[in-house]
C-alpha cells in the first residue's frame, strides 16, 4: 500500500508544481450553473453558483439576469485563479426572498474574448 501512496504524492507534486503554458490561442470557458436546493428555496435563502473554468486569456466577466433584467445586488464574483495557463472563477448570486419567489428564469452570462456564453436555469425545471 505504501507504494501507491508515494505515487499519489508524486502526482500531486508534479500536478501543482509544474507550469506548462501552451499557447493555442483563446480558449472559451466551460460554464456550469448550480441551482439552489429546494431546501434553500423554501427557507428563502437561495443562491445560484456559476462556475467558469479552463479559459484563456484571463478577463472573463460574469453578469446575472433574472427574467430579462440584469441583477447587480447580491452578486459576488471571485478573483480569477490561474493554473497551468488556464483561468477559472466563480460567481454567486444570492437571491432576495422576493427574487427567489418571483424569479423564473435565471441567466449567468459570461463574456470572454468578445463572445458571450449564457447558461440558463429555469425554476420550473426543479419543481418537477
Amino acid at each position: 500500500m505504501g507504494h501507491q501512496c508515494k505515487n499519489v504524492s508524486l502526482w500531486y507534486t508534479f500536478g501543482g508544481g509544474s507550469k506548462l503554458i501552451v499557447n493555442t490561442g483563446p480558449t472559451a470557458p466551460s460554464v456550469s450553473l448550480l441551482p439552489p436546493s429546494p431546501l434553500q428555496l423554501s427557507e428563502g435563502s437561495a443562491s445560484l453558483l456559476c462556475l467558469l473554468s479552463g479559459y484563456s486569456p484571463q478577463g472573463a466577466l460574469v453578469s446575472w439576469t433574472v427574467d430579462g433584467s440584469e441583477v447587480k445586488n447580491g452578486v459576488l464574483t471571485s478573483a480569477e485563479e490561474e493554473k497551468s495557463g488556464r483561468y477559472s472563477r466563480s460567481s454567486t448570486l444570492t437571491l432576495s426572498k422576493d427574487l427567489g419567489e418571483k424569479g423564473e428564469e435565471f441567466i449567468c452570462k459570461v463574456s470572454h474574448n468578445n463572445a458571450n456564453h449564457p447558461v440558463t436555469f429555469r425554476k420550473s425545471q426543479c419543481e418537477g
